[in-house]
């Protein structure tokens, strides 16, 4: 009996010791799924407490449904494709740049031209053929005294543009060779025109073929300093008269010297620039109409070039819809010394970069690239009053509002870029394309004085988004 005992005993102590040695499993919470960023994010703010600066909110794309509005982009439809986005590198832009130190000169237009981290990758640039009133001093490439001629252009000379404007380019393309720039005269020279004068008159229709052979002199000298132009406009603002230099030029006239002058000269000389017809303001879309209604000279004519200091960016949709063979192109745009950040900030996304992209423009372009702090330089009667796209003062530079805005879509999306379809919503303008690369990229203007919260929706799935009161967002996956 003792000894049953004592074995009943040894057994109750084994078993609960193996009871202490196997305790209660812990149960090991699920983890929350760590959540992808889908999309890369840039913001600029109308308060300037963000510029062109990368967020780090996380945008992941799901399947999950919610109540806010879509942002639907479709790379199934799509448009044009895109030639670049820049400025004009005017005369007194060029001259103030190639005064800068060397290194500072160098970090500049690696800034706007490169294609690195730091850069905003400028893709196209506009130039004047002679003086713009944005140059120093009015000039032509033939200056003569008054009574005189030069029928053969034996006096033809790239003139004031050796010292700046050429040596500025050549720095440009070693930084971008595939940089394309377009030409646009202010005006022809003087003993050409009917006042004998750098502003306002008429080309005297006896110097037609004479000009057309300018135009074939200018592309040839531009070419051996190893500048290609990729472009060419017959003439800024054919309307305004009023700039020191202009050239008042009426469609017909325009016409006439495309298909009987010009059109034929760069044919023998085996020119393969484009000719841009208009030049000038969104409200005369009759003007290139007129001119595309003539099938001589349209057979010569690659596109329509447009301005917006008057009219409606749709102007350049009723010009493409009449002739959808033919391009369009979005060449001007200025912001003023008196303008405000915000509102130029927002007109100038929503018309020059939105409404331009979404009315077929191959390019959206800025007015001038750089100013003094006086904003100059500027011929006498030229603009006093145009600010760049940088203020230079000596080597040192400060970016205005026009930097921003072309930044905002030039850094992201490249030459050969098409637009794809996207739909509007409430206060949220908004513009997509497919870039060479495969990404998609939306830019997008929150016109209103709230925050809004949405989705960008792509092949089914949706991101939710959230762009700040008066502010321009570009969202890359």
């Amino acid at each position: 009996m003792i000894l049953h005992t004592y074995f009943a005993i040894l057994l109750f102590s084994f078993s609960a010791c193996s009871k202490k040695s196997n305790p209660t499993p812990i149960l090991t919470p699920t983890p929350i799924p760590t959540l992808m960023n889908d999309i890369a994010f840039w913001l600029t703010r109308s308060d300037q407490f963000a510029l062109l600066q990368k967020q780090n909110t996380t945008l992941s794309f799901s399947s999950s449904a919610n109540s806010y509005p879509d942002i639907v982009v479709d790379s199934a439809i799509s448009f044009q494709s895109i030639d670049g986005f820049g400025f004009t590198l005017t005369g007194g832009s060029a001259s103030l740049i190639n005064k800068m130190e060397s290194s500072a000169k160098s970090a500049l237009l690696n800034e706007m031209f490169g294609n690195d981290t730091t850069a905003i990758s400028i893709s196209y640039l506009r130039v004047s053929i002679g003086a713009s009133d944005l140059s120093a001093t009015v000039f032509s490439y033939d200056d003569l005294s008054l009574g005189l001629e030069d029928l053969n252009l034996n006096k033809f000379n790239l003139s004031l543009d050796t010292i700046d404007l050429i040596p500025v380019l050549k720095n440009i393309m070693a930084i971008n060779p595939n940089i394309k720039i377009m030409g646009s005269p202010w005006s022809p020279p003087a003993w050409m025109k009917n006042n004998q004068d750098t502003k306002g008159g008429s080309l005297l229709p006896k110097y037609y073929p004479v000009y057309a052979q300018y135009f074939v002199k200018y592309i040839k000298a531009m070419a051996s300093n190893g500048i290609k132009i990729d472009a060419i406009t017959i003439q800024n603002e054919p309307q305004n008269p009023n700039n020191n230099p202009s050239l008042l030029m009426s469609a017909i006239q325009q016409a006439d010297f495309i298909k009987n002058h010009l059109g034929p000269a760069f044919k023998s000389n085996n020119i393969t620039t484009k000719i841009l017809v208009w030049d000038h303001n969104c409200d005369v879309p009759g003007y290139p109409l007129e001119i595309l209604q003539d099938v001589e000279a349209k057979k010569y004519i690659a596109g329509s070039a447009f301005h917006l200091y008057g009219g409606d960016i749709s102007a350049l949709s009723t010009v493409h819809n009449s002739h959808p063979d033919r391009d369009v192109y979005f060449t001007e745009q200025w912001t003023s010394a008196k303008g405000d950040f915000g509102g130029d900030l927002r007109w100038h996304t929503k018309n020059v970069i939105i409404g331009s992209m979404r009315n077929w423009s191959k390019t959206a372009l800025e007015w001038n690239l750089a100013n003094d702090p006086n904003y100059g330089p500027h011929t006498p009667g030229g603009c006093t009053e145009c600010k760049g796209a940088i203020t230079i003062s000596g080597s040192s530079f400060n970016k205005n509002v026009a930097y921003y805005i072309i930044a905002h879509i030039a850094k992201f999306v490249p030459a050969g870029s098409i637009r794809i379809n996207s739909n509007n919503i409430s206060n949220l303008n908004n513009v997509a394309f497919r870039i060479p690369s495969g990404k998609k990229v939306l830019i997008a203007l929150n016109d209103s004085n709230a925050n809004i919260d949405f989705n960008i929706s792509y092949n089914g799935r949706k991101a939710k988004a959230n762009l700040s009161a008066n502010s321009v967002g570009t969202f890359i996956w």
